[in-house]
């Protein structure tokens, strides 16, 4: 039987099996990648698309700052924002802006218009800035009481200056605590290891919807993969007094803590309206906490005749009106309720506005 070498053709032939073979020697027509991207990438992308033009850059000159590149470094620097409503309103930190003795913000499409700083809370860090421009695109905001930890987080931002990133990752962990510029303890913060830089504080954090669960806020340089966001109930909250007023006058009684489970059985036994309350993690000594008894461990369920369903409900109440007044404070204590009298105080956190 004669036999002779294989040749390699374009012509398929078909194997025992009655499939089709050779078929890796014919040319291929170019396919689109759109349809091959998997489910993770997808997301990424479309939540990308969909919130890149609200998100803008922020240049900042501090006083004995020049304007040119060196003087950015020695007199100003830069962050990252994001429009919130069609009006110009823009949602950043307050620490970007601190001190800004002026404001260039520029857009996704290059556009550079007038801004100027409406107001800031150096105790929650955040600030909200306005722009004068036509056809703005804002954000849709979520709602950040709804985060599960694992969940996707995409971080977009302008870190050094380079126009519109995209970083991704998971939500990492709920309701850290740590100092604001003031000093104030900044609650409920959102852990994500999608990577931050400098640059990015002020951007959004989206979920895989598009809608902006958090405020990029902070990075803990020496560590990989611990960057925080504040909550964007949070900051819808906050915004919304800045708007108004431009300035967070607010009480306060010295507590750090975050939003946790109460056991069911606490629950109907005391017949609570909600499942969740408070937790406090720590109580300044002096502060009007310390003074009306409230310790570490205590789940506060109740405030000033107000029930109480996490940190946010208590950050809500904590206003102005309540400086120096004498209210009920309800908390469960393993398995007891009590009920404190507290006095607070007013936050000594100045606000600034131009």
């Amino acid at each position: 039987m004669k036999t002779t070498e294989p040749v390699l053709t374009a012509v398929p032939v078909l194997d025992e099996t009655n499939a089709l073979t050779g078929l890796s020697e014919l040319p291929r027509p170019l396919v689109s990648e759109s349809p091959l991207l998997d489910a993770y990438s997808a997301a990424v992308t479309r939540a990308a698309e969909q919130v890149s033009r609200a998100v803008v850059k922020i240049d900042v000159i501090k006083p004995g700052g020049t304007g040119d590149r060196r003087g950015s470094r020695e007199g100003g620097g830069s962050g990252s924002g994001f429009i919130i409503t069609p009006d110009g309103f823009i949602l950043t930190n307050s620490h970007v802006v601190h001190g800004a003795e002026r404001m260039e913000v520029t857009l996704a499409d290059g556009r550079r218009p007038d801004a100027h700083l409406v107001g800031t809370d150096l105790d929650t860090d955040l600030a909200v800035i306005r722009i004068y421009a036509p056809n703005l695109k804002p954000v849709c905001l979520g709602d950040s009481n709804q985060l599960r930890v694992g969940q996707l987080a995409i971080a977009i931002g302008n870190p050094y200056g380079f126009q519109y990133t995209v970083t991704a990752g998971v939500v990492s962990a709920l309701g850290r605590s740590f100092r604001a510029p003031s000093g104030r303890l900044m609650d409920n913060l959102i852990q994500t290891d999608a990577a931050l830089n400098p640059g990015n504080s002020g951007g959004p954090l989206v979920d895989a919807r598009g809608k902006v669960i958090g405020v990029n806020t902070m990075v803990i340089l020496p560590a990989q993969g611990l960057c925080f966001a504040i909550g964007i109930n949070t900051a819808k909250y906050i915004a919304g007094w800045l708007i108004k007023d431009g300035v967070i006058r607010r009480s306060y009684i010295g507590v750090g803590g975050q939003t946790a489970k109460i056991h069911r059985r606490l629950v109907r036994h005391f017949q609570l309206p909600n499942e969740t309350g408070m937790l406090v993690l720590g109580v300044e000594p002096g502060s009007p906490a310390s003074r009306a008894g409230l310790r570490e461990g205590d789940i506060v369920v109740e405030f000033a005749g107000q029930a109480i369903a996490g940190i946010d409900d208590l950050h809500k109440h904590l206003t102005g009106a309540q400086v120096g007044v004498r209210l009920a404070l309800t908390v469960i204590r393993h398995t007891e309720r009590l009920t404190l009298e507290i006095v607070p105080e007013e936050s000594h956190a100045k606000p600034e506005r131009n």
